[in-house]
């Protein structure tokens, strides 16, 4: 249990119980020192407005690139700090989107009804036993049946 949770705790005996402070605290199990604490931490307030500010302009960047941006505006503090405001203003560097995918449905691809409407090409590529290598190109008509063969020298198609 924090400190500030007790001293609510100190405060709800208190005022239930009508007890003072001194046998509240020992029922507790605090200090009385730790009930009386008062912070002198500064105002962090604006510098977290901006950090949530810089946050929302440059999604992609962490604490230590935002921390960057803050000491060029001239509010500089340590690293630790900064990583402790980024925490507490629940901040997080924010995924990549994903890859665009087409959208709507597809159309099925047209069917060939006659010659010369489709045609396959590949690239082949083989190796004598003397080690000069092949290479060709067949490009093959689907419905036709014709074949035509496309060559050229080896160190073309890999």
């Amino acid at each position: 249990m924090t400190p500030a949770a007790r001293r609510i705790v100190v405060a709800h005996v208190r005022e239930l119980f009508g007890l003072s402070e001194r046998r509240a605290c020992l029922i507790v199990g605090i200090s009385r020192r730790v009930m009386r604490y008062r912070s002198c931490r500064p105002d962090d307030a604006p510098i977290r407005a901006r950090l949530r500010e810089l946050a929302a302009e440059r999604r992609r960047f962490g604490f230590r690139r935002l921390g960057i941006l803050l000491s060029r505006e001239g509010v500089v503090m340590n690293r630790k700090k900064l990583l402790r405001l980024y925490r507490e203003e629940k901040l997080a560097v924010r995924p990549r989107r994903g890859r665009k995918r087409a959208l709507g449905c597809r159309a099925p691809m047209a069917i060939p009804q006659g010659p010369n409407q489709h045609w396959s090409l590949d690239f082949l590529s083989d190796a004598f036993t003397d080690g000069r290598r092949l290479s060709y190109s067949p490009l093959v008509g689907q419905n036709s049946g014709k074949f035509k063969l496309l060559s050229g020298p080896a160190d073309r198609f890999g």
